[in-house]
């Protein structure tokens, strides 16, 4: 039972079943799964009774004299036929319902890039790394993947993601320079995760997003509001807030360990080297601004500039939370 009362479906070895789609997947994954384990046992089974029945005794034994049977050589060839022809009927039923979204679904766009997921609504409002959707209304996702700026002047190229939220049963390639489609409904507000399931590079397994299905009038009030949640929270905490939404804890840790990028624990106030040979004595806001709007414009020295620019991507106090959130790192 979740915090809404409703009850949550589970299977023994599936995340539970939070979309309406769910449950054709796993019924044809349990008919598929169920015939296998039944022709390998009968296929093994038969095989060791006919290794020990026919084996060979002495060595003028004939192991076997049957070199012909016309009824059994029709039945292995009709009753597998016939099965295959089922798992089709079961799989393309499913296939063309999760292939056709209704007309009055709500429409999302979805851009992929190395290595975070950009949602974009109806009504321009933005959201990194965090996926909100209507509880009961059908959701159609339209998905290509860009080029990751590194820079105002350089783009690293794009590379193949992948678009898979488990408990939906929905999974589609993202692929650059081609839009691509999934659909689905969450009949109740739930939180799940979206994951990336084609090695796309380093931080691959790093790129998740959270998928929040929310009540209908909340949703639409959240997206009025452009997707702002942070009123009356402080600056510092949204701050934390946002270095897990736009995936900045992939490559940057807050107890000081290293990892692809500087930590931000003791970032603010320390002197940095940079590997086109200057240096900064210490870190100060417009360091740290410069750093998240055009990252590749000073390194630190002994890392690679790996990290995507977000000019455009965070507004001015979405960068002054994460200012006064690193500050708070001693």
């Amino acid at each position: 039972m979740n915090e809404h009362g409703h009850i949550e479906l589970s299977t023994f070895w599936l995340p539970r079943q939070s979309s309406t789609i769910a449950h054709q997947v796993d019924f044809a994954w349990n008919v598929v799964t169920l015939v296998s384990i039944f022709f390998f046992v009968l296929v093994v089974g038969a095989m060791l009774i006919f290794v020990w029945r026919y084996r060979r005794r002495t060595e003028h034994d004939i192991t076997s004299t049957v070199e012909h049977n016309f009824r059994l050589e029709v039945a292995w060839t009709i009753l597998p036929l016939a099965i295959c022809i089922g798992l089709f009927v079961v799989g393309f039923r499913g296939y063309v319902n999760a292939s056709v979204p209704p007309g009055d679904a709500l429409e999302i766009k979805v851009v992929a890039t190395q290595w975070a997921w950009d949602f974009i609504y109806p009504n321009g409002t933005k959201s990194r790394n965090e996926f909100r959707m209507p509880a009961g209304r059908p959701v159609k996702v339209i998905m290509s993947a860009a080029d990751t700026p590194k820079s105002d002047t350089e783009v690293r190229p794009a590379v193949i993601h992948s678009f898979f939220i488990p408990e939906f049963r929905v999974k589609q390639d993202v692929v650059p320079g081609l839009y691509t489609t999934l659909w689905f409904t969450a009949p109740e507000p739930l939180d799940t995760i979206l994951l990336c399931t084609e090695y796309c590079g380093d931080n691959h397994s790093k790129m998740s997003a959270s998928v929040k299905v929310m009540e209908n009038a909340a949703f639409n009030e959240w997206m009025e509001n452009g997707g702002d949640d942070a009123k009356g929270m402080p600056p510092a905490e949204h701050g934390l807030k946002l270095y897990s939404k736009y995936g900045c804890n992939a490559c940057h840790t807050i107890d000081g360990s290293p990892r692809q990028a500087p930590s931000f624990k003791g970032l603010f106030g320390r002197k940095e080297a940079f590997n086109d040979g200057s240096e900064i004595a210490a870190v100060d806001e417009n360091y740290i601004r410069e750093s998240i709007l055009n990252p590749t414009a000073k390194v630190v020295k002994g890392y690679q500039g790996i990290m995507p620019m977000f000019k455009g991507v965070v507004t001015d106090k979405e960068v002054d939370d994460l200012i006064a959130f690193i500050k708070t790192l001693k």
